[in-house]
């Protein structure tokens, strides 16, 4: 988002909301997180960084999709183990972000990187072991309806695919290594860095909450409409520091600033649309999601 005061006002008001709608969330991802330490490993350095790296920050808006789509479904099933996989695989992703050998950050959210506080190896390694941990947090859901099965290996197959090559590893080489700058080749990097993950939180809320399976693509695009203006909008903030940086991959930049606000629009009014005819036009994300509107 721009320096221009509409526009900082309109950040500092959705901040103040996210703030109050997520805000439960985050305190009751905090107590799941320091109940499940086990998931881990026995107490070591490399268990300290991941303790470290799930402290850094963040809206935890992942985990938070999970749990607000599920209640919108009015379900009773207890689904905090995936709200908290969704965040392992969410922190891992960002360890492995920062490492050298990748975008080579020393600071995340003012304060320094997994890998500046520990070691290299100690942060790989912590990443392995936050992936791992949530899978196992997936594998020890109690699922209470008739097709538990079907459900659970949904939940791990799309997990699965999200982490690996068709979602954040091939999206994380594509944009070390893009080919021409085009805005399919920038779709393509959003939807496998950061729609993936929102996809899946999606996915997980409405299959947890006894959505229905024929559903699922209407889910997915849901989880599109809402990852890519996220995404649009972050890069509009970052405009400046990715031009001084010789930054390709920004929308905003390659676009032109006014012309990624209105496809954060667009996709905004099409996540609306969609979580009503869905049912979830009264869950507080569609609250949140609005205020994104640039």
């Amino acid at each position: 988002m721009t320096n221009s005061g509409n526009t900082l006002v309109q950040k500092e008001a959705f901040i103040k909301l996210a703030l109050e709608i997520l805000g439960p969330y985050q305190e009751r991802l905090q107590k799941i997180f320091s109940s499940s330490l086990e998931l881990l490993g026995v107490d070591s350095e490399m268990r300290r960084a991941c303790s470290y790296a799930m402290s850094s920050g963040g809206k935890r808006l992942r985990p938070a999709i999970v749990w607000m789509v599920a209640e919108a479904l009015h379900s009773e099933t207890n689904v905090d183990l995936a709200a908290l996989a969704i965040e392992f695989f969410h922190i891992s992703s960002l360890v492995t972000d920062d490492l050298p050998c990748m975008d080579n950050d020393d600071f995340r959210r003012g304060v320094p990187t997994t890998h500046k506080e520990f070691s290299e190896q100690t942060a790989l390694l912590a990443s392995f072991a936050l992936t791992a941990a949530g899978f196992e947090g997936l594998a020890s859901l109690k699922i209470p309806q008739e097709n538990s099965y079907k459900i659970l290996k949904t939940l791990v197959a799309r997990a699965s695919r999200a982490i690996g090559g068709p979602g954040l590893i091939g999206g994380q080489y594509l944009d070390l290594n893009p080919p021409l700058v085009t805005k399919q080749v920038l779709e393509e990097i959003f939807d496998r860095k950061t729609c993936v993950l929102f996809d899946l939180a999606f996915v997980f809320g409405w299959l947890l909450g006894g959505g229905d399976f024929e559903k699922l693509p209407e889910v997915s695009n849901l989880a599109t409409c809402f990852g890519r203006p996220f995404q649009i909008l972050d890069d509009i903030e970052d405009m400046a520091q990715d031009k001084a940086a010789n930054k390709r991959i920004n929308f905003a930049l390659c676009f032109g600033e006014e012309a990624a606000k209105q496809e954060a629009r667009d996709y905004i009014d099409k996540f609306v649309a969609l979580a009503k005819e869905l049912g979830l036009g009264e869950s507080p994300l569609l609250t949140l999601t609005l205020a994104m509107r640039p």
